[in-house]
């Protein structure tokens, strides 16, 4: 009797995931790719970054933004359907594979990024409600890479003790 050769079948097209992340670039990559709550995260983000550009403050950082993120969104949905195809290929595995939804880093227990979220969202808060002026966040966003440098530099010394 003869064997029949099985071949596997990619999960997920990553040219498919990368034109969804282009046409809609609002979490429909991430979607596809099973990744619900990086999906919901992209929709905020883009909305957001959407909204800073009607109030015509803050130009051209915040279109630079606006456009990293829709390169960024692209790239990361097509790497994300290549690593659920690489998973889906390795032997043993006969359901569907699961890619993260975020890094190993954000799931150590760490309340910096989290802080740094609630921080950006409540200063654009208060500048949507024109408590405070764009131009002067836009004006201190070198403190935000200060502050990352800082928290970086904080982590390399923790782990090399």
């Amino acid at each position: 009797m003869e064997e029949k050769a099985t071949v596997k079948r990619p999960t997920k097209s990553p040219g498919l995931a990368g034109v969804l992340s282009a046409f809609f670039p609002f979490g429909a990559g991430a979607l596809y790719n099973g990744q619900y709550a990086k999906g919901l995260i992209y929709l905020f983000v883009f909305a957001g970054l959407v909204t800073i550009q009607g109030h015509g403050r803050g130009q051209p950082f915040a279109g630079l933004i606006l456009a990293g993120f829709y390169i960024f969104q692209i790239i990361d949905s097509v790497h994300t359907a290549g690593a659920l195809n690489r998973l889906a290929l390795q032997p043993g595995t006969e359901e569907a594979p699961k890619v993260e939804e975020f890094p190993q880093e954000l799931k150590m227990g760490s309340i910096f990024w989290g802080l740094v979220l609630v921080a950006l969202g409540a200063i654009f808060l208060l500048a949507n409600f024109n408590v405070i002026n764009y131009d002067t966040v836009f004006d201190f966003w070198p403190v935000a890479v200060i502050v990352i440098g800082l928290k970086l530099i904080i982590d390399y010394f923790a782990r090399k003790k």
